[in-house]
C-alpha cells in the first residue's frame, strides 16, 4: 500500500467545528457538524486503500510535512471567510475518489461565484447536461470540500434550499439552517419554501 503523510484539524466556528484534512497533495476535505473520526474515515475510503500516517510537527519547526501547510492555509482562508472577510479560496485541492461525473458537477459547483446560487436543474445545463438535475444534486451531496467548492450555493429549482450536508451525520433542519447561515453570510436571502422531511 501507499503511505502518504495526512493531517487533520479541527476548526472552532461560529458555525460549529469545521473539519480540515489534508495530504501533501492539498485539502482532500472540509466538513461541518461531523467527527474528526467520520472525516478520517472517509477520507480513507475515497484514497482507495492508501495507508496514512498522521503527521506531527513540533511546536516551533521551521520544516513543516505540506498535508499540515495545507492545514494552516485552509484554516485562515476559511476563518476569513466565516469572519466575513473574504470571498474565496486559493489553497489547492485534491479530489480523491468520486466518478468523473461527480468531478464534472464539482468543477462546475466552484465556477458559481460568491453572493449567487444555481439551481441545481440550471447547474445540469452549465455542464451541458440539461435534464439531469437529480444526478447533479447527488454529486452536489458528495462534495466532500464544504465552502471551498460551493455546494452551499446550489439551491433547489422552487427557490427553496433543497438539501445540505451530504452524508454528514447531522440533523438535515441543522444542516439547512447551516446552508440558510452561509448564504446569508454572503448577503443572500432564501424565502422559498422549506421542503418536506
Amino acid at each position: 500500500m501507499i503511505q502518504s503523510a495526512f493531517a487533520q484539524a479541527t476548526l472552532a466556528s461560529r458555525f460549529g467545528p469545521v473539519e480540515i484534512a489534508a495530504t501533501p497533495d492539498g485539502l482532500v476535505a472540509i466538513a461541518f457538524r461531523t467527527t474528526p473520526e467520520a472525516v478520517a474515515a472517509d477520507v480513507r475510503r475515497r484514497a482507495d486503500g492508501a495507508e496514512f500516517a498522521v503527521s506531527h510537527t513540533p511546536v516551533g519547526s521551521k520544516r513543516r510535512p505540506d498535508a499540515e501547510r495545507w492545514i494552516d492555509a485552509g484554516r485562515r482562508q476559511l476563518i476569513d471567510y466565516l469572519d466575513g472577510r473574504a470571498k474565496g479560496f486559493d489553497v489547492p485541492l485534491a479530489l480523491w475518489g468520486g466518478s468523473a461525473w461527480d468531478r464534472r458537477v464539482l468543477e462546475g459547483v466552484r465556477g458559481i461565484p460568491f453572493g449567487t446560487t444555481l439551481g441545481y436543474g440550471q447547474l445540469a445545463r452549465a455542464i451541458g447536461s440539461p435534464g439531469a438535475a437529480r444526478a447533479v444534486g447527488g454529486a452536489v451531496g458528495r462534495n466532500p470540500l464544504a465552502l471551498v467548492i460551493p455546494c452551499h450555493r446550489v439551491i433547489a429549482g422552487d427557490g427553496s434550499l433543497g438539501g445540505y450536508g451530504g452524508s454528514w451525520p447531522a440533523d438535515r433542519d441543522e444542516l439547512l439552517d447551516l446552508k440558510r447561515a452561509l448564504l446569508e453570510l454572503e448577503g443572500l436571502r432564501i424565502t422559498g419554501p422549506r421542503p418536506a422531511a
